[in-house]
């Protein structure tokens, strides 16, 4: 403790501080009483005027004070002190102008930067005025003229925290200026200069002093210390807590961050946009929130205000860490339900975020010492939760949910909902740590699915789109997400599990549930159009498909519509090329479209004057060929939902598994049967091959490129030709195979490569070879590039959860 005032005399942290102006106690007793005489507590409102805490120890044998001494020859302190404390501007520097003010600033010995500057001066409007600035080692001060003897009219001193805007177009277009703004304490400077060299001259050397300043500690870091070094010692732990009224509950408002924050203000970060303020002022907000806590009828909303805020704002989670342990040390009445919500936002907190280091330190030594001093306590109880969570905790990507807050707050799992390709599902209990690996070997033990040579996975899934899930992402994250995309999408998501490396397809057992989760996918990339088949095949399929769910014919049976049975782009399809068939071009058109654009004749007056009548006879003929495609469209699926149902009828007496046997057998006979298909935008080959709109199939053993709608691959590729593979930039996957190189435009990079990842991990498993000698990840700008020796079994890196 006998350190805590000398590591304390900070020139910013201090001023903070309401102490008696005719306070004269010694530096030892200051010392003995720590922080308590700086006020009712820590961050008490800072009056306007600042001062200085002297003493007679502080003076030179001269009788001088150390300001007076520092002004010629500032002596630093291990802290990044001058042996003074000072504030800012006119009342900023007190003493130390006082002597500094003697001296002309032509005669200052430290002078880094001087000239003449615009400043913005605001009143009843705002205007610029002309100063002339000095940029010394301590402080950027401006006189009223370079002369000797010129009137010093204001003091920015620079600390560590202290920051600069250098100068922007926008600025310049504006007003014709460029403008440098610097920050301190209570002020800033917005300077102006109209030569942009000078303007950036004067930022870089004000960042260089800032720069080269010594880190400010606030009174909670030092005592935070100090807590760290005496924990072994109680007498000292209860001395250090009496003393200082910082580290303990308190009912009044706080006026200053218990950390230290840069000042200015966050309009030039990436969170301008959602009304933050500084960082300063969001933590004392915060503090505010947590207060309002105690009293609110309804916690959540407060408590997800608070998560938000600290995951907008990273510095301020560990900002919010001290304020919790601070609010629940020494509180009047620690078992009433107002004091356990700082126990509850501190659980949702320590499952949403990991503080630093040091401060990760100091709230484990403070949850033993509850459970030390109350034992058996509800606090207790929320100590050791947060105690195992913090084992846990990695970073989330969501704030949690309404619910999931409310299951945090009673210290119970969440019961999430996983469904089975086609109509089955189960329920676990998942906590906010729960990965969906964890989830997917849960799954896999309770269906009997451990020794599958397949792989399995998660799905994010609506009646549109499905993605598979990283396996390292949080589930929670995931479900917060959920209720996000719903409200902007009105489609109801789930999760699913689903087959996702079909390694070996013969292996399945036809009694397993494995059988029936290929053939529901089987279907479901049949609805979508990605399985070639011919008409008569796509029908023979849909009434399979019947059969297995409803049985034999009745004409009592509800029967699925069409688009759950056969691909509706198909039939589409079909008709358009009948209307267009059937429909013979006028002579005019066909002339046009064989006419060269260039030949045409241009539009003009007479074109203007026949506007109107052209614009209703070509809407109206519009509406009259939508009215017949809907027309055929209808005529066509009775058509083709008549000659199911005929087949349907054929199949009496096939069984559910002979049905599903019978599908399978039929799907089968596509090559690529077992692969994912990925659409392909475009394509191009360093053979000059060219295509567009192509299928990219990977599958257990090659990739293929296929037409949409074909059955037969254009190329193939096993992965034993495969040197490498990765994303060459935001939205191209390159394959090398051989001398090739292969490039394809597509929004699904991340998804290829994940599943190419675990097909040779897969691979590699089954072969037994975990050694991962074969894979080096390549340093240059094709970011993400996986490079593959020359051998048949390939290893990989894993992937990670984010986009590469």
């Amino acid at each position: 403790m006998c350190h805590l005032l000398e590591r304390g005399e900070k020139d910013d942290w201090m001023l903070q501080q309401k102490v008696p102006e005719d306070d004269t106690k010694s530096l030892k007793s200051l010392k003995q009483q720590g922080f308590s005489l700086l006020g009712r507590d820590y961050g008490e409102k800072e009056e306007e005027e600042s001062f200085e805490l002297r003493n007679k120890e502080d003076l030179t044998s001269n009788g001088r004070s150390p300001a007076g001494v520092t002004v010629s020859q500032p002596t630093r302190t291990a802290n990044g002190t001058n042996g003074h404390t000072v504030s800012e501007v006119s009342d900023e520097m007190k003493s130390l102008i006082i002597e500094k003010n003697k001296m002309s600033p032509v005669e200052e010995p430290e002078l880094l930067v001087k000239g003449w500057l615009l400043r913005e001066v605001r009143g009843n409007w705002i205007k610029q005025r002309r100063y002339w600035f000095v940029l010394s080692q301590d402080s950027l001060d401006y006189y009223s003229g370079p002369e000797k003897g010129a009137r010093r009219l204001g003091t920015l001193v620079l600390t560590n925290l202290c920051s600069v805007i250098w100068p922007d177009k926008q600025t310049y277009k504006e007003t014709g200026y460029w403008s440098i703004t610097v920050y301190g304490r209570k002020h800033c400077y917005r300077l102006y200069t109209k030569h942009f060299n000078e303007a950036v001259h004067w930022a870089c050397a004000i960042q260089k002093v800032i720069d080269n300043k010594a880190p400010v500690e606030t009174p909670t870091q030092l005592l935070i210390r100090d807590i760290e070094e005496n924990k072994f010692n109680p007498e000292v732990m209860e001395h250090i807590y009496q003393h200082n009224p910082i580290l303990k509950y308190t009912q009044g408002p706080l006026y200053a961050p218990l950390l230290p924050f840069p000042y200015g203000s966050l309009e030039h970060t990436c969170h301008s946009g959602k009304g933050y303020g500084s960082v300063r002022e969001e933590a004392v907000k915060l503090f505010n929130c947590l207060q309002q806590l105690e009293s609110a009828r309804e916690p959540v909303p407060i408590i997800q205000g608070v998560l938000q805020t600290c995951l907008d704002l990273r510095p301020l989670r560990d900002e919010v860490y001290c304020q919790l342990v601070k609010q629940t040390s020494y509180t009047p009445a620690p078992y009433t339900a107002a004091h356990l919500r700082y126990w509850q936002l501190l659980t949702c907190m320590s499952c949403t975020f990991l503080p630093g280091p040091t401060v990760l330190k100091y709230l484990r030594f403070h949850l033993k010492r509850i459970q030390s001093q109350s034992p058996e306590s509800e606090m207790d109880n929320y100590a050791s939760f947060i105690s195992e969570a913090l084992e846990k905790t990695k970073c989330r990507e969501c704030v949690p949910s309404w619910e999931e807050i409310q299951m945090l707050m009673s210290r119970q799992e969440m019961l999430c909902t996983v469904h089975y390709p086609g109509p089955g599902s189960c329920q676990l209990y998942i906590s906010s740590h729960t990965t969906a690996n964890e989830v997917v070997r849960r799954i896999q033990e309770k269906l009997g699915l451990q020794e599958s040579k397949n792989t399995f996975a998660l799905y994010e899934q609506n009646s549109l789109w499905e993605q598979p899930v990283a396996g390292s992402a949080l589930i929670a994250d995931i479900l917060t997400s959920f209720s996000t995309k719903e409200s902007e999408s009105k489609s109801q998501w789930k999760l699913c599990f689903k087959l996702y490396c079909l390694l070996d397809a013969d292996s399945i057992s036809v009694d397993s549930i494995e059988y029936l989760f290929l053939f529901e996918q089987c279907h479901e990339m049949v609805v979508r159009g990605q399985l070639p088949a011919c008409e008569e095949d796509l029908q023979a399929l849909a009434s399979l498909r019947l059969q297995c769910l409803m049985g034999d014919f009745s004409t009592h049976a509800p029967c699925p519509p069409l688009d759950e049975l056969f691909p509706s782009h198909m039939l589409e399809a079909q008709v358009l090329m009948s209307l267009s068939a059937s429909q013979a071009l006028p002579p005019c058109q066909v002339a046009a479209q064989g006419c060269p654009t260039t030949q045409r004749f241009p539009t003009g007056l007479l074109a203007g004057t026949l506007w109107s009548h052209t614009a209703t006879a070509a809407h109206k003929q519009k509406v009259e060929q939508d009215m017949r495609l809907r027309s055929r469209l209808k005529e066509e699926a009775a058509a083709v939902m008549g000659s199911i149902l005929e087949r349907w009828k054929g199949l009496a007496g096939y069984s559910r598994s002979d049905s599903m046997a019978a599908y399978l057998t039929i799907a089968r006979q596509w090559s690529g049967f077992g692969c994912t298909l990925y659409e392909v935008d475009f394509y191009i080959s360093s053979t000059g091959s060219f295509s567009q709109k192509l299928w990219l199939g990977v599958a257990a053993t090659s990739i293929s490129l296929y037409r949409q709608g074909e059955a037969e691959a254009l190329e193939s590729f096993p992965y034993g030709q495969i040197c490498s593979y990765g994303v060459s930039d935001s939205n191209t996957f390159k394959i090398t195979a051989g001398d090739r190189d292969l490039l394809f435009e597509t929004t699904k990079l991340t998804e290829i490569m994940q599943l190419m990842n675990a097909y040779f991990s897969a691979i590699r498993r089954q072969r037994g070879k975990g050694e991962d000698v074969d894979i080096t990840i390549a340093e240059s700008t094709e970011v993400g590039f996986h490079y593959l020796a020359p051998t048949q079994t390939p290893t990989l890196l894993e992937l990670p959860s984010h986009p590469v």
